[in-house]
């Protein structure tokens, strides 16, 4: 396995990289989900892209990786401190006059259906906050214990003037922070930085529509405690890489990590990644500021869900970017090219006879298997094997210097301005559609082939056809009915068009 290095939040500075378990190829992630109160701007997906990649790319590197990505569906307010704001989903559900679990519900569904678009896969848990109160309440009663929190009037609060590693990670220390500064004061909390753990249904939050028994009293968890609880509950107590956005860095993950290793004792996750922001105009993409995007308007625009993927992939995931309609237009650009050169090349290696007409819609393994198999027939067998070598070693050495996307495109683009000059049976030209299968499985940003191959057809089928034309012509339509049966029988199907126009279509498997 490749030395990987990645930017870790928690030291400021790259590290190499090594799993938990010395020994072990397993990597454990938690990603923070969305809170599906609304649809997920492209900020949040520029995100999701780059964890995907994160997944994609450790599997790619020989490791097996078990990921959570959480879905918050309450607990999450509109603002900083609990105290001032409103439960995002409860906000939601009085606006559009449903219930929050049915908000939940339909915005999760559009979620996981805009991650396929995307090409993001799936997470092998996906726990829900509503169905882990009671791993919540357990680690609270357990933080009371070791008095690393208290019970107040509204509520169970983290003290984090007891956890001496507040403020690790952000900067943001309990004795550093002026009360009243980011927040209005609570006179309840015993400092400005601790946070809610448990809110009581009194005072505001008695119209709180979600609710659950406690120990303390009807209420509901606070935003921070539901991801320490799912991550102990499908991952164990210490992590390899927590995930996020750099505006979750505080409050959230610093209240992740010290309520998490208040209870455990153990470090909570080794590596901390985070991704930089998505400005438009050069401001913050913000809901609350109304100047979001999300994948609905970027498909309303005309654009293939993938170009957006590709954009969020040209440069360093720590980086803010700016995003404007027109640096997407000329991404699409340079995707189209890239999508024609793959197909176009397949085209001709089945039209020129050199492979059988096949489904391009295999996945890329096989498709790589049939490209070498191409190979090992001519005679630039070995030297394909050290361009294939020396290529996917510069690739690797762009995405082990952390996850550097933006050097990976660049070498692709070289790779395939060199190819086009190359004839189709060449070092260059085979290895340049092999390796963007290779590096496909770990960017993801090119779509399915089409099924549907112009490919130079048999001498024979071309004579039935011209056959079975000619046949429609005089109307004698029961034997241009036979011809087509025997095309059919021979593994092609016509699809006739308005005009007198057909298709062509490979149904051989």
């Amino acid at each position: 396995m490749s030395k990987i290095y990645f930017y870790n939040s928690l030291s400021k500075e790259k590290q190499l990289f090594r799993p938990v378990s010395n020994g072990s190829n397993e990597i454990k992630i938690y990603s923070c989900g969305p809170t599906v109160y609304n649809y997920a701007h492209i900020g949040n997906f520029r995100s999701y892209i780059v964890w995907d990649v994160l997944h994609r790319y450790l599997e790619y590197a020989g490791y097996k990786v078990k990921i959570v990505k959480n879905i918050t569906d309450v607990g999450h307010f509109t603002e900083e401190d609990e105290d001032q704001g409103e439960d995002k989903l409860e906000k939601m559900a009085r606006k559009v006059k449903k219930s929050p679990l049915e908000v939940a519900k339909f915005y999760t569904e559009v979620f996981i259906k805009e991650e396929k678009k995307l090409n993001i896969l799936a997470p092998d848990y996906r726990p829900k906050a509503t169905e882990e109160i009671k791993s919540m309440q357990k680690i609270i009663g357990q933080l009371l214990k070791k008095g690393y929190a208290y019970e107040t009037q509204d509520g169970v609060y983290f003290d984090t003037a007891k956890f001496s590693g507040y403020g690790r990670l952000s900067g943001n220390t309990a004795e550093g922070t002026e009360p009243g500064a980011r927040v209005k004061i609570n006179p309840l909390k015993k400092n400005p930085t601790d946070f809610a753990l448990w809110k009581k249904l009194v005072g505001r939050n008695k119209k709180h529509l979600l609710w659950w028994t406690s120990p303390w009293g009807k209420g509901f968890p606070g935003w921070h405690i539901e991801c320490s609880a799912m991550a102990f509950r499908y991952l164990g107590e210490t992590i390899d890489i927590h995930t996020g956005g750099r505006d979750n860095i505080f409050p959230h993950h610093e209240s992740e990590i010290a309520q998490s290793e208040a209870f455990s004792g153990r470090q909570f996750s080794r590596f901390w990644l985070h991704s930089g922001l998505v400005a438009v105009d050069g401001k913050k993409m913000s809901k609350s500021l109304e100047n979001f995007y999300t994948l609905r308007d970027i498909e309303k625009k005309g654009f293939d869900p993938l170009v957006f993927r590709l954009w969020a992939l040209l440069a360093s995931y720590r980086k803010e970017i700016n995003f404007s309609w027109q640096k997407l237009e000329e991404t699409k650009l340079n995707w189209q090219k890239i999508v024609e050169f793959r197909e176009q090349n397949w085209e001709e290696l089945i039209k020129s006879g050199q492979i059988k007409a096949v489904s391009l819609q295999k996945d890329e393994l096989a498709r790589i298997e049939i490209l070498w198999a191409l190979a090992k027939k001519n005679s630039f067998y070995f030297k394909l094997r050290q361009f294939i070598k020396e290529g996917d070693q510069k690739f690797c050495f762009a995405m082990d210097n952390d996850l550097n996307t933006a050097v990976a495109f660049s070498i692709l683009l070289k790779m395939l301005k060199l190819a086009n000059k190359k004839p189709i049976l060449s070092v260059e030209k085979i290895g340049a559609l092999i390796l963007l299968e290779e590096w496909n499985k770990v960017l993801a940003f090119l779509p399915k082939i089409k099924r549907e191959v112009k490919l130079t057809k048999p001498v024979q089928i071309e004579k039935m056809l011209k056959m079975r034309q000619k046949a429609k012509e005089t109307g004698n339509y029961q034997k241009a009915d036979q011809i087509r049966k025997k095309i059919e029988n021979r593994g092609y199907k016509i699809l006739d068009l308005e005009g007198g126009k057909w298709k062509l279509k490979i149904t051989k498997k």
